[in-house]
């Protein structure tokens, strides 16, 4: 088949769209399709991968329910998008969170000029409310019935697209590299030293939570002096300065700033890691650095919020924590970081959970769906070229 895959996102900034997208794609090519991603690219001096279709340049960072989203709405996008649907007759476009401006919209303004190809939507997001569902429905609605096949990431997703968009939905998961992360990668060198420790990855936005996390670990430093904190994420030096200046003034010790690493280093950090801690607020719908985390072997401490009580089991690969709540948060981190074999058991039963999450079941589970609804949407159309020229011999007949 060929595909293609349609980001909202800035292809060439970090996230769990564009890895999910990303790994879709090698996954689909390794199977023999002809898979091209579609996206805005931003930099404008990085080498564009051959399999992605780069549709524009221009990226402006939008804040939405505490993050930061990278999209295009440059109007130079539309025409683009016409000729390259009509030129490359794909057989499925899949687009990626299909109701964000603009890419994923101008798809769907334009499938009628491709009426072979299959529509797929997955929706990625989990939000308590979404004013621009709220204001843009009547609009919206319309590019929603464009869609002909809806894939949720998991029951929380579903669950809150549905409240706008009610219709049919199938959850297929975010899925999990095995071959990057497990038990196989090698610790850092630091993983040697005599200190207990922990690890964040993520960006330092509100929502991601780690100012409960900062504030709960001099409770751990108190039960465990010689414990560290690990911060791992895609953040600026502007991004982490609170956080350090609140750790010097209240003279926490023990709290490692790291930054930015490459997809290389990342499954390392797992590996050297204790505990993992993921102390988001909210607006998660499923949690890839669970999945991450579960592979590596390592226990894990997280919010009890709705997207991660679907990949978390409680007591299980890890433990639920009420979200912000730094006493609670401190007091389970410290349980798991003083029972090692504790800590073992959990990492074996999240070795266990991650593995049914592996890319490779995922891809097919999206390329079974893919044939399905392509089979339904020819067999429509077949239908509906029939229906004409019965009525087109009627009325020459008559």
């Amino acid at each position: 088949m060929k595909i293609a895959l349609v980001s909202p996102y800035d292809y060439f900034y970090p996230g769990g769209v564009n890895k999910h997208i990303s790994h879709l794609a090698i996954h689909f090519r390794s199977m023999g399709h002809d898979a091209k991603i579609i996206a805005a690219c931003s930099d404008e001096n990085a080498e564009v991968p051959a399999h992605v279709i780069k549709i524009t340049s221009s990226v402006i960072p939008l804040p939405i329910s505490g993050t930061v989203a990278r999209i295009t709405l440059s109007p130079r996008v539309y025409r683009r998008i016409k000729k390259i649907l009509i030129h490359e007759e794909f057989d499925i476009i899949h687009l990626h969170e299909p109701m964000t401006p603009v890419l994923p919209l101008t798809v769907l303004r334009h499938a009628p000029v491709t009426p072979q190809s299959a529509i797929i939507g997955t929706f990625h997001a989990y939000r308590e409310s979404n004013p621009g569902y709220d204001y843009g429905k009547p609009i919206l609605e319309r590019c929603f019935r464009r869609l002909d096949g809806r894939i949720a990431v998991s029951e929380a997703a579903r669950n809150y697209v549905n409240s706008y968009y009610p219709g049919e939905y199938v959850v297929i998961p975010n899925g999990i590299d095995l071959r990057q992360f497990g038990p196989h990668v090698t610790p850092l060198p630091w993983r040697n030293e005599d200190q207990p420790t922990i690890l964040f990855v993520g960006r330092l936005e509100p929502r991601k939570g780690f100012k409960y996390l900062l504030h709960a670990f001099p409770y751990v430093r108190q039960a465990i002096p010689n414990a560290r904190l690990i911060v791992v994420g895609a953040y600026s030096h502007e991004d982490k300065e609170p956080y350090v200046i609140w750790a010097r003034r209240h003279n926490v010790h023990g709290v490692r700033f790291v930054g930015p690493v490459s997809e290389e280093e990342l499954p390392h950090y797992y590996r050297s890691c204790d505990v993992f801690c993921a102390p988001s607020t909210g607006f998660e719908s499923f949690g890839i650095v669970l999945l991450e985390a579960m592979a590596s072997g390592v226990p894990i401490v997280a919010s009890d919020i709705t997207g991660y009580r679907e990949v978390l089991h409680h007591g299980e690969e890890g433990l639920l924590v009420e979200p912000e709540n730094e006493q609670a948060l401190a007091q389970a981190l410290i349980s798991l970081l003083q029972d090692p074999d504790r800590r073992r058991q959990m990492g074996y039963k999240g070795q266990i959970r991650a593995a049914a999450y592996s890319w490779d079941k995922v891809s097919r589970r999206v390329l079974h769906f893919y044939e399905e609804v392509r089979k339904r949407k020819l067999a429509h159309n077949e239908a509906e070229s029939e229906s004409r020229n019965n009525l087109l011999l009627s009325r020459l007949f008559s």
